[in-house]
Order: structure tokens, then sequence, then C-alpha cells
């Protein structure tokens, strides 16, 4: 397991003071599967100020297509050979047809009625219960034989900052057999590290991790939880990796209480810095993917400056497909492991 990092310099003379010489320092990283590089530069204390969450919330649930008293009334149907009864609803959380689908078959998965969920109001219960019925839905499309049931993916993109259109939490969830750009990479890079290390790259990184113990944050029931070396976000990512899951399929009701706890503590820690919104993915292999493991990657959101409301993604992340990180994973890991 090869760590590589590249580690760079640039030397400015400083005219507030005195023209003294200056030098800053920054560091190519290379993730140890793909071989996609990571930019950890313009160095800065991981902390944010939080809006005014009364100001930001406040109207939006008047147009909620996801609240109680629209959802049933708006909402669309699935063809009754895929889902019979058309939606699917338990308790008060539903799935139904995205109408703005990333594939032929997509769904969103509310969190249930209530509108706006702080951050840190995502209990382990909250979210296992949502993902529990999303694999639900994932296992209703497997026993159909659609031909789109290869990967099963859960998007979580919680809070506009993170992408999401609406305050009121919900989930995407899309079965297909076009693996997205990132995944597809993993699945090819892990077949390659197998063919030619005769091990899965996955359960080595679990081991390399744990061993050094720089980026590893603990164990969870079969998760393990590292901050990523590679991150895709500026204030690092938390990747969870299982043991022998090679899909999205292959995880059980305990796996699921386990994420959710995972996350609950990642969550938390994130917190304390001001962030207060996220991206978060299932990574999944086939059923039939014995190199790759099931893991998720937790990238948390927000602004370069939040004034102007500038993103965290600029040209470097948008066309070069080249990412940024603004401390040291290892940094980021120390203040995160106060959670586990």
């Amino acid at each position: 397991m090869k760590f590589e990092a590249i580690k760079k310099e640039t030397i400015i003379q400083d005219p507030q003071k005195d023209m003294s010489e200056r030098r800053i320092p920054s560091e190519i990283r290379v993730d140890p599967l793909t071989g996609r590089t990571a930019r950890i530069c313009h160095f800065m204390t991981l902390q944010w100020e939080k809006p005014d969450f009364q100001a930001l919330v406040s109207g939006t649930e008047t147009w909620c297509p996801f609240c109680p008293d629209k959802v049933m009334a708006i909402t669309p149907f699935f063809p009754k050979n895929l889902i019979p009864e058309g939606r699917l609803q338990k308790d008060d959380m539903m799935i139904f047809p995205n109408i703005a689908p990333y594939d032929s078959i997509g769904a969103v998965a509310t969190f249930g009625s209530r509108h706006y969920i702080p951050m840190t109001e995502f209990t382990p219960d909250i979210m296992a219960s949502a993902f529990g019925f999303a694999l639900d839905f994932f296992r209703r499309i497997e026993s159909t034989g659609h031909p789109e049931s290869v990967y099963h993916i859960i998007n979580w993109n919680y809070m506009p900052p993170a992408g999401s259109s609406l305050i009121h939490p919900h989930l995407q969830v899309f079965s297909t057999s076009s693996a997205p750009n990132l995944m597809r990479q993993e699945l090819e890079a892990s077949r390659h590290y197998l063919d030619s290390n005769g091990s899965c790259f996955w359960e080595d990184l679990m081991t390399a991790e744990m061993k050094t113990g720089e980026r590893y944050l603990g164990k969870i029931g079969r998760s393990h939880w590292m901050t990523s070396f590679a991150p895709m976000g500026v204030a690092g990512d938390v990747l969870a990796v299982l043991e022998s899951a090679r899909c999205t399929l292959d995880l059980n009701a305990q796996d699921i209480e386990d994420i959710s706890t995972g996350l609950a503590k990642v969550i938390a820690e994130y917190d304390k810095m001001g962030i207060y919104s996220f991206n978060m993915n299932f990574f999944t292999g086939s059923k039939t993917d014995d190199h790759f493991r099931f893991h998720l990657l937790f990238s948390p959101r927000t602004f370069f400056n939040q004034k102007l409301g500038t993103p965290d993604i600029g040209a470097l992340r948008n066309l070069f497909n080249e990412t940024l990180c603004m401390a040291y994973p290892e940094e980021i890991n120390d203040m995160l492991k106060l959670g586990f």
C-alpha cells in the first residue's frame, strides 16, 4: 500500500513584513487506488460561521413538495410492473420516482414528514430507518430481475451548499447498470490491484490504515472509519469501508445501524467546525464483484467566502476534476477522533 505525497513550496516576498521571505507549503497527494491527485494547500483554521437557519428555512415549507400536505398529491407513481402499489411508504417516510432522475430507475426517499432537521438531529435511528427503507426498495427492484439492478446507490445532498434544492431532508436512490465515473474507476482499479497483488485493495487499505493510525478513526461492527488520504472536499472526507461486503445488497440490518452510528459521530464533530452541509454517497460493486468492498464517502460542504456565497468548488475541481483540501487529513483526523 503506497501513500504517495509530493511536497511543494512557494516562496514569496511579503510587503506586509518588510519584504521578508515567506515560504508557503503545499502537497499533491496521489490516491493509492486510482492515482487521482488531490492538492493539500491554502491552509486555514477549519472554522466557519453558521447562517441564520430561521431565515434560511422560513417559508420554504409552503412550496415544498415533500411536506405531508402535498407529497401524496404531487409526487409520481412507479409503473405497476416495478412497484405495484405505485409508491412505497414506511411510517411517515416515502419512496417515489424522481422527476429529475439520474438513471432509468431513480427515486427519492424522504426522511419523513419533518420539513427541516438540523444536521446534528440526524440520530442513528433516523438514518438507519431511511437507509433500511432504501435497501427495501433496492431489494424490490432486484426481485423483478430488472436489467438495471446492478449497482444500487444512495446519494445524500444535505442543505443547499451541498447541492440540495430543497430543505426537506431526502435521499436520491437509484439502481443502474452504468457505474458513475469515480466508482467505475475504483471498480476497474480494484480488479487490477487484485490481479497484480493477489489481494483485495480495500482489505489491504483497512489493514494499512489501522497499522499507521494516522488517519484511522475506529471500527464499528464490520465498518472501518478513516479520513481519506487524498480527500475530495475542502475540509477533508471520511471513508467507511465494510469488511466482506461487496455491494449494497450485502448490507444487513446491523451494518445499517453501524453505518448510521458512525455517520452521527462524524456529523457531530464537523458541526463543531461550523459545517452544516454535506454530501454522502454509497460506493458499491455488483453482487459478484469479489475484488471490491462496499464503502461510503462523507464529504462536508461549505463556502470559500460565505459572505459572497462563493462555492467550495471552483475551476480546479469543476474542469480539471482536481480536488483541494485546506488542511492535512491527519490534522482533520485528530479533530474527528474526539467523537470516536
